[in-house]
């Protein structure tokens, strides 16, 4: 009995180093997506003003980058799984697996912006918060989105391609830097967005084209005779009603507490890049997941199988050191940039101790997502990584406000 735990050990090393070149790629990846997020970072950091003067835009933020990697990370997953198929093809056929997934991500992308923009403004007057008007979160969601969904577009498209000619895995690369671009393009762009917002005779015209085209899309996204398309569209029709719900709530905690963030920016700095993070290990585990039962690789049982233990100790080991990383550099960027902190211990301790939190949840919830949507007969890429990632946000900011807490600093949070 005694040498059970070293088989399964000496096995799980094998593991790694047969998948030392994935595992180098994720974390590569992991490592890009963490600083590209702290552009997110940055911003929030440096726009505290802009904050305060249109109350309840931080309700929007969470879902407006939560939805990009929503839209797109699900993307990115059916593109992973197409390649380990053999079904992807460099081509600019209307009918073609990335013509019809670039088709869907545009008429995702209106619809689900004029949505968050009615849900953020109702969050706001449930729980009792003051906020901008709903022309004033369409105006801001749907061209800060449109402004985003360019670049991430633009980038998912890139690195599919370059994937599929090079080799590389998909599902360890794609998923980390697609939501990274979601998470560093879709904050500053909806900060620009808010300049429109600013004049109120220039915000209605604007919020008005922006309602028509939404409707727009939303027909014609009913009406497409792309079967890949429509099948994306449809599937993920509850996923883009149902969690922004966990991303409009994770705003509303912040949006709560506000003025004790603007009084520690330096934490508004940390907070994207330890989310995102939180999201992409959970998706990286949950594309490559999702690619097995595609492959029957892996079956769907309760009891996690080996292969797929395997998988989830690679998401570990990745997550180790990207936490003290986010710490460090959050750390760094705060005094550089001469935003206030609470202190190195909260910096750098707070966020390692809740990477550990998050990568603990992140891992079964990861699983348990793509075994129920593939039991019920779903493609699980159009599930997996929209449902985790937006889940990751949530549980990522409570448990930074709880062990910012045992931390001490409570009185600040």
């Amino acid at each position: 009995m005694a040498r059970s735990p070293r088989r399964r050990a000496r096995r799980v090393f094998r593991y790694w180093r047969s998948e030392r070149r994935t595992l180098g790629q994720g974390f590569v990846a992991l490592m890009v997506g963490a600083s590209a997020a702290f552009v997110a970072g940055l911003t929030l950091g440096s726009i505290t003003t802009t904050l305060q003067a249109l109350p309840g835009l931080f309700i929007l933020l969470p879902a407006a980058a939560g939805m990009q990697n929503t839209i797109f990370g699900a993307i990115g997953a059916r593109l992973g799984t197409s390649t380990h198929a053999g079904l992807f093809e460099v081509t600019n056929e209307r009918t073609g697996i990335l013509r019809q997934n670039i088709f869907a991500g545009i008429v995702l992308t209106f619809t689900s912006s004029l949505y968050l923009a009615g849900l953020s403004r109702l969050a706001a007057a449930v729980f009792g918060l003051p906020s901008i008007s709903f022309l004033q979160f369409v105006t801001i969601s749907v061209v800060g989105a449109l402004l985003g969904a360019t670049f991430i577009l633009f980038l998912t498209i890139l690195v599919a391609v370059t994937a599929f000619r090079r080799g590389y895995d998909l599902d360890a690369v794609g998923t980390p830097l697609i939501i990274a671009a979601g998470d560093m393009s879709t904050i500053p762009c909806l900060y620009l967005a808010t300049f429109l917002a600013k004049n109120d005779g220039l915000n209605a015209a604007v919020a008005g084209v922006a309602i028509a085209l939404a409707i727009f899309a939303l027909i014609r996204g009913i009406t497409t005779d792309l079967p890949l398309a429509r099948r994306a569209m449809a599937e993920m029709a509850l996923i883009v009603l149902l969690t922004p719900l966990l991303d409009i709530l994770a705003g509303t905690v912040i949006e709560a507490r506000l003025a004790r963030f603007v009084a520690l920016p330096g934490l508004l700095v940390i907070i994207p890049p330890l989310i995102s993070i939180a999201g992409d290990l959970g998706g990286v585990l949950s594309s490559r997941l999702t690619s097995k039962l595609h492959l029957g690789v892996v079956s769907p049982k309760v009891i996690p199988e080996g292969p797929a233990l395997l998988d989830a100790s690679l998401v570990g080991v990745s997550g180790l050191g990207i936490f003290l990383f986010i710490g460090a550099v959050g750390l760094f960027l705060s005094d550089l940039t001469n935003k206030a902190h609470p202190g190195p211990l909260a910096m750098i301790g707070g966020t390692v101790t809740t990477g550990l939190v998050v990568t603990l949840v992140a891992i079964p919830v990861a699983y348990y997502i793509a075994v129920i949507t593939t039991r019920f007969g779903l493609d699980p890429d159009n599930h997996s990584v929209p449902i985790i990632t937006s889940a990751m946000d949530l549980v990522g900011v409570v448990s930074f406000l709880a062990v910012l807490a045992v931390f001490g600093v409570t009185g600040h949070v």
